[in-house]
């Protein structure tokens, strides 16, 4: 089969897979998802025999057709961060942006560090050293909380809207900021030129800077261009430019698209939609693209959940495997709670917010994109052979299947505990008004 034909059948695979997902009511949906095309890799794993070699060959090669890293990074971020930016309110974004821009950034940077470090001090001990641009080369990649898994998952629970606000803008933009990090540090551990401050501080400039101006230049124009649209229908067509066109365009110009998504998101959302769009035409609006966002997000997770297909597991690589979990988990732990130390010296939070932003900093497709975009060749143990690729891509689908199966299925208990903090604050201030 053609890459579109097996495109088309996990389309219809990821629609069915939502609608049982969704009977299932005490998982979150795209939790759900993600359990059961597990559930369906390891009965093709493990079935494999049974059914016959040819069988579980087929829906490998099919999988291997699929230009995953491409398929997210070039086709459904886009959207689904467009998406998400849509809804986020500017006015309540001012009000975090200290945190968020800290989180984002700060965080980010402090936490690939963290797990870089920590790998490179564990690895000797679990037999397999490592170089430590390569140890840090899978922290820039786990690092970044993904924003497709955050949204997906926060939406529905009814978080405190300040602690929602902060979790589902630093997993917006730091996104873009890792991937800027990713590839420095790409560039240090497979070039062969030496990198310098220098060359970092243009890259960041050039690809963080140059997609959020990129993308605001992106809203602007389309926020002039709405007023040739006569019918609602082009409306909500018309939009598709900035995830399309828009984010192609990113890429010959070099700045990061993620960050001009969520940019441009932000402005159409906050200033185009006000202005041009009645009320009627709104509702519609957000109807038209949350369809888009389900319809992604479902084929995502029922792609991360079969992607256990392709994902080797060598006897050397299992302790990497269980410890990643905890070291991610540590360094996500330490990179929240040091900037809430400073934050709580000049603003009250609820008491529960480090906690969710530790336990909600989700991981999800895009770790796996980074991982699936690392080259092939590059052997660590010429005696078990293992590659480098396969290492990290291991330690990767590790995190990425606890964060959305264990995580996002616990999240609901801390969103609970942090609403009735709230609530009855909320409540004694409008006593005292009264």
């Amino acid at each position: 089969m053609s890459s579109y034909q097996i495109l088309c059948i996990l389309c219809a695979l990821a629609l069915v897979t939502s609608v049982i997902s969704s009977r299932v009511h005490k998982l979150q949906e795209t939790v759900a998802i993600t359990a059961i095309a597990l559930g369906v890799s390891l009965l093709l794993l493990l079935g494999g025999k049974a059914l016959g070699g040819d069988v579980y060959l087929y829906f490998v090669s099919g999988l291997e057709k699929l230009d995953f890293q491409a398929l997210l990074l070039n086709g459904m971020l886009g959207f689904l961060l467009f998406a998400g930016a849509l809804q986020i309110r500017l006015k309540i974004l001012r009000q975090q942006k200290w945190e968020i821009l800290i989180l984002a950034f700060v965080s980010t940077l402090l936490s690939t560090f963290i797990v870089g470090g920590l790998l490179f001090w564990f690895a000797p001990m679990l037999g397999l050293p490592l170089l430590l641009s390569h140890c840090l080369l899978f922290g820039a990649l786990i690092s970044p909380t993904d924003p497709i898994a955050v949204l997906a998952i926060l939406k529905k629970m009814g978080a405190p809207e300040d602690i929602a606000i902060q979790v589902e803008g630093e997993s917006l933009f730091n996104d873009g900021i890792g991937l800027v990090i990713f590839v420095a540090i790409s560039q240090l551990a497979f070039s062969t030129e030496p990198l310098t401050f220098i060359h970092i501080s243009e890259l960041f400039i050039q690809e963080a800077v140059g997609g959020v101006i990129y993308g605001g230049i992106l809203g602007f124009l389309l926020h002039h261009f709405f007023r040739y649209c006569e019918e609602e229908t082009q409306l909500m067509l018309v939009t598709l430019l900035i995830p399309t066109a828009g984010y192609v365009m990113a890429e010959v110009f070099g700045v990061s698209g993620p960050l001009a998504m969520v940019s441009a998101g932000i402005i159409i959302g906050n200033f185009s939609v006000p202005k041009f769009f009645t009320r009627h035409e709104r509702v519609k609006l957000l109807t038209f693209w949350s369809l888009i966002e389900s319809f992604f997000n479902a084929l995502l997770f029922l792609l991360l959940g079969l992607l256990l297909l392709l994902v080797t597991f060598k006897a050397p690589l299992w302790w990497f495997m269980f410890v990643a979990i905890p070291l991610v988990l540590l360094a996500r732990a330490l990179s929240v709670l040091l900037p809430y130390l400073s934050f709580r010296l000049f603003k009250s939070y609820n008491p529960y917010a480090e906690t969710i932003l530790i336990w909600g900093g989700l991981r999800g497709g895009l770790a796996l994109a980074m991982a699936m975009s690392l080259p092939e060749g590059i052997v660590i143990d010429a005696i078990g052979g293992v590659e480098l690729r396969e290492l990290l891509l291991v330690m990767t689908y590790a995190v990425v299947v606890f964060s959305i199966l264990v995580q996002g299925s616990t999240m609901t208990g801390l969103i609970r505990k942090s609403n009735a903090v709230t609530e009855p604050s909320t409540a004694a201030g409008s006593s005292k008004s009264a």
